[in-house]
């Protein structure tokens, strides 16, 4: 994989900030030699990485942009964008007239496949509504459950 290649799905599957700067050393932590096999490893580099960072926010920020890697590694092994997209390109076939679907993301990515798969076919009259915003989770949710505050409910009614 190429270091562009490799900044592209850091970006489109995790909003990295820092998708240049962590590709670029991923890549060259490669072609130094050093193993990336394990989670430490590659948090390790990461860290390094980002030692260019202000000091106040630096830790948070390495944690975050750990998590955010290891989603988009995540998606690219396990093809979700793809499954999704199949998925939704299925969907309308297996619902009756009038029948309702709600899709729940986590993440950008996920939520404008469904949101664009959803305009189109809208636009097409396969849907007769579709939901015009995501409806997001209360405060009140995300202060009883701290993996609501990504969360994003779309839904479509078919014609």
């Amino acid at each position: 994989m190429t270091q562009e290649e490799l900044q592209g799905l850091l970006t489109d599957n995790a909003d990295e900030p820092n998708a240049f700067i962590l590709a670029r050393a991923m890549i060259s932590a490669r072609k130094k030699g050093v193993p990336l096999n394990t989670t430490t490893q590659l948090r390790d580099v990461i860290k390094d990485a980002l030692k260019v960072l202000p000091s106040q926010n630096r830790e948070e920020e390495i944690k975050k942009a750990c998590q955010r890697c290891f989603q988009a590694l995540r998606i690219e092994v396990n093809h979700e964008l793809e499954a999704l997209y199949v998925f939704l390109e299925k969907l309308p076939s297996v619902l009756a007239s009038g029948g309702r679907v709600a899709i729940l993301t986590f993440h950008s990515g996920e939520d404008r496949l469904v949101k664009k798969s959803f305009q189109h076919l809208y636009r097409e009259g396969v849907y007769r509504e579709i939901a015009p915003d995501p409806i997001r989770p209360s405060q009140e949710e995300c202060n009883s459950n701290s993996r609501a505050r990504s969360a994003n409910l779309r839904w479509a009614i078919k014609a």
